[in-house]
């Protein structure tokens, strides 16, 4: 209203007293600005500084979630909705499962974390080669732990358990796990640092991570951009965790096939 009335007759305009008012009242809205903005500042260093290593952007990737970690944008989670995708058919010869499973190199002693589980698809062809130790089938989303657990009661397997974790969490106990591993998944932790802080943690002196995931590198492979990963990405997102490369399998069509230790 002030510069309505200063702007409606053009005289005002030209003498020195209006002009003073003019300025007083642009700098009045200036600090006001200013010091909102600074309120505003302060908030977002706050928090930076709880999680200085994600960053988020209003415009980014439709497929992702608009948070960044080392560079890379986050994968939106895949659904329970679309759980059957986990069990076409075509995966047998698109990601050789069985190979994988083999690759793992398994005690028949040994306990094994499968994260982000979805319908149990690994977790189930790992379960017979631990007849002595069990499988932990891992999700965040209780639906898909419904599924392996009916099929858990209709196959009769009892050395696999589910386990319902957080977003920021496995909920492992400390030291309880020989092997971790991720298929398809990792690319979608909404907060990777403390899920692999967890997952550290968890893993026995000496214990294993694997991670498959669908090559970036390889711009052929049509597979959307956030759901694949390189091998350098990797490496560096794990060695931020204090695990150590051990070797990188390349013996899948499309994946790398990635050993780490603790």
């Amino acid at each position: 209203m002030i510069l309505n009335k200063l702007f409606i007759n053009s005289k005002y305009l030209f003498t020195m007293k209006h002009s003073i008012k003019i300025l007083a009242i642009t700098f009045f809205l200036s600090f006001l600005v200013i010091t909102n903005f600074g309120d505003n500042a302060q908030a977002l260093v706050s928090e930076n500084n709880l999680n200085s290593y994600y960053r988020e952007k209003a415009i980014h990737n439709p497929d992702g979630i608009g948070k960044f970690y080392m560079g890379r944008e986050i994968a939106q989670v895949m659904g329970h909705q679309a759980m059957m995708w986990l069990e076409r058919p075509s995966r047998v010869k698109e990601e050789r499962p069985q190979g994988v499973v083999e690759a793992l190199d398994l005690k028949p002693t040994d306990t094994v974390a499968d994260l982000g589980t979805g319908t149990g698809y690994f977790a189930f062809r790992i379960a017979p080669l631990v007849p002595q130790g069990k499988v932990l089938a891992i999700d965040i989303q209780p639906e898909m732990l419904d599924v392996v657990e009916f099929l858990k009661t209709e196959n009769q397997v009892t050395n696999v358990e589910t386990v319902l974790g957080k977003v920021d969490n496995p909920n492992l106990p400390p030291n309880s796990i020989d092997l971790a591993l991720m298929v398809d998944a990792y690319h979608e932790f909404e907060y990777p640092r403390e899920m692999m802080e967890g997952l550290v943690t968890a893993l026995k002196p000496g214990g294993r991570v694997v991670l498959v995931e669908y090559r970036k590198e390889n711009p052929i492979i049509f597979i959307k951009p956030l759901h694949k990963m390189t091998q350098r990405q990797v490496k560096k997102e794990m060695q931020a965790v204090g695990l150590t490369w051990n070797k990188t399998g390349n013996f899948l069509p499309q994946q790398h096939f990635m050993v780490f230790e603790k």
